[in-house]
């Protein structure tokens, strides 16, 4: 396997959850500042120019969640056997996907929805409350402590953490979530999370 990554991203996710899973894989890390993702070599992998993209074989997979839930095939501890369980998980996942990841990326990534400079102003000014509304709704609805379900860890942790890393630099006082707070540090304390961080992926 060869995750397609770039510092900073959600792709990190992918990373901490394949060292979750105890699986080997290579990494190619692109140079967005570069413009890598939107040049002709990477289209080939993911005509999208986004990462993370994960080659399987012959195969090339992309979407965040749908890694993870991949991922999550290869280490079954990592998804709830349960059914609602698990529902709720993908809920979480797609939450993100859909909500709280594109609220952050109103901040940085403006030139997607507006063509105005006035408007990628106005977009960015806003970033700061629309993380804390969502950082709110993640501190009572979906973390038990620490971890999404309890004391388990299952790769819906693995997008929360990534997600919730870039919290405060998008403006948010952490202080009155002590739930998110205590999430991060155990993440931080994750071997998963560790590796990462030493290998460079995660700065």
């Amino acid at each position: 396997m060869k995750l397609y990554f770039a510092t900073g991203t959600i792709s990190i996710a992918v990373a901490v959850a394949l060292n979750e899973a105890g699986v080997s894989y290579d990494t190619h890390q692109l140079n967005f500042a570069a413009g890598e993702q939107r040049g002709d070599g990477y289209a080939t992998i993911n005509p999208k120019g986004r990462v993370p993209a994960l080659e399987v074989g012959d195969t090339i997979l992309t979407e965040t969640g749908a890694i993870l839930e991949y991922v999550a095939t290869l280490a079954p501890d990592l998804m709830p056997t349960d059914p609602v369980a698990a529902a709720q998980a993908r809920g979480i996942m797609y939450y993100l996907a859909s909500t709280m990841h594109v609220a952050h990326a109103h901040g940085r990534r403006a030139n997607r929805w507006a063509d105005e400079k006035a408007s990628w102003a106005d977009m960015a000014a806003k970033v700061p409350q629309t993380m804390t509304e969502c950082t709110a709704f993640v501190e009572a609805e979906c973390l038990t402590g620490p971890f999404i379900f309890g004391d388990t860890v299952c790769v819906a942790d693995a997008y929360l953490f990534v997600v919730c890393s870039w919290l405060t630099a998008d403006g948010v006082d952490l202080t009155p979530f002590p739930k998110v707070r205590a999430f991060l540090a155990a993440m931080e304390e994750r071997p998963s999370v560790q590796a990462v961080r030493a290998n460079g992926t995660l700065p």
